[in-house]
């Protein structure tokens, strides 16, 4: 570029400006700059499970709150949604053979519930009598504990003669109090309960009566908006499983159950009970053997407490509780996994952790539903991606 005339070229002193170091890119492509990674060092990046695993024991902790709080409302819903599910098995049949799902349905419901009548007025008598000698039985309860502790009496009285032999002051005997006599259960207490027992049974029975009508089409629908083919067929999948997994199990414990329940009944019999009375105890001990651990050791407690209050000799005595823990390990040992394999095989720790967070959330409904659900729970860990580890645990 030419300079215009009269006008000298000048030059202007150079700018004196720090030069920033830059620092070479990092081998990912990280930024360059002073902050910027340094040679060799890849920038820093949050974890991508960082926060969750508390994110979903908070979710776990609110979700185990609502089941408490709400129990009075899941606790019918859950009764009445497992009941269909066993139920369906024969509805489904009754529907292969054209019979209306709505018909069926009243059938089994209506058939199950004139059994559980049928059962229970056959029980009735004998737990009335019973509750009825129940104070005196418990007056004699003491005398008959003598009997069997006679031998630490005996312990007792050398203790004392040691002591008078050296001399020592025995202790002056305090004024034993008048012990309390037993009372009869409240009778008053049991009827004022009993249409809050009754709503809830009639809320059971109306659920789960829907539940085996219109279950299906509701599930139906529900699968029809899950967004991929895939996740169609793995829940479809899923819910036969439980299904039949569930059906299996309860169908074969109700058997074994009941055999063991009438074998009992046998031995109570033989032992010299009264046909009513041991098969009230017979039923008790079967219902007591549907839940795992506490089920069973309830049983023994009772019926210990039984041979103490029917029988007057020592030796006949322990024989009930015996007899019953006796046919509880051959069942639970050898029959029930012989029959059901491997297919319900779940670790005893996990059960009895399982059993005491249900039984403290929802009593014992949650005893009875805690085996159910944690199946349940095995069956989805299993088929589920990346929840195959939970199985294991749970097995």
């Amino acid at each position: 570029m030419s300079t215009p005339p009269g006008i000298v070229p000048t030059e202007l002193p150079p700018l004196d400006v720090p030069a920033l170091p830059l620092k070479p890119p990092a081998s990912d492509g990280g930024p360059i700059g002073p902050d910027g990674p340094g040679p060799g060092e890849v920038a820093a990046e949050p974890e991508p499970g960082s926060g969750l695993g508390a994110v979903r024991l908070i979710a776990v902790l609110v979700s185990l709150a609502a089941c408490w709080l709400a129990s009075g409302l899941l606790v019918p819903i859950m009764l009445a949604l497992m009941l269909a599910l066993l139920g369906n098995p024969l509805v489904g049949r009754l529907a292969a053979w054209r019979i209306p799902r709505w018909i069926g349905a009243l059938v089994v419901v209506l058939g199950g519930l004139a059994l559980t009548i049928w059962l229970g007025s056959l029980l009735v008598n004998p737990a009335t009598d019973w509750m009825k000698q129940a104070p005196t039985e418990l007056r004699q309860l003491a005398p008959k504990l003598k009997q069997l502790t006679r031998q630490v009496e005996q312990a007792n009285k050398a203790a004392a003669s040691i002591v008078d032999a050296t001399g020592a002051a025995a202790p002056a005997n305090a004024p034993v109090a008048e012990a309390d006599k037993p009372v009869a259960p409240n009778l008053w207490t049991l009827i004022s309960n009993a249409p809050r027992m009754l709503a809830s049974l009639l809320a059971v029975v109306l659920l789960a009566y829907f539940f085996l009508v219109y279950g299906q089409s509701v599930r139906r629908h529900a699968i029809e908006r899950l967004p991929g083919e895939e996740q169609k067929q793995l829940t479809i999948e899923i819910l036969k499983r439980i299904e039949q997994d569930l059906s299996r199990y309860v169908l074969t414990i109700s058997t074994i159950n009941i055999g063991l329940g009438l074998i009992l009944t046998a031995g109570l019999v033989w032992l010299g009970l009264d046909l009513a009375d041991a098969a009230l105890w017979g039923t008790l001990a079967a219902l007591f053997n549907f839940v795992p651990y506490v089920g069973p050791l309830s049983g023994v407690l009772l019926l210990g407490l039984v041979g103490v209050v029917a029988f007057d000799e020592p030796s006949r005595m322990w024989v009930p509780a015996a007899f019953y823990l006796f046919l509880h390990t051959v069942e639970s040992q050898f029959l029930t996994p012989i029959v059901l394999g491997r297919r319900m095989a779940i670790s005893p720790l996990v059960m009895l952790l399982w059993l005491m967070l249900w039984g403290f959330l929802w009593g014992i409904p949650g005893l009875l539903l805690a085996v159910p659900m944690l199946a349940s729970l095995k069956i989805v860990a299993e088929r589920v991606e990346g929840w195959q580890g939970w199985a294991k645990v749970i097995e």
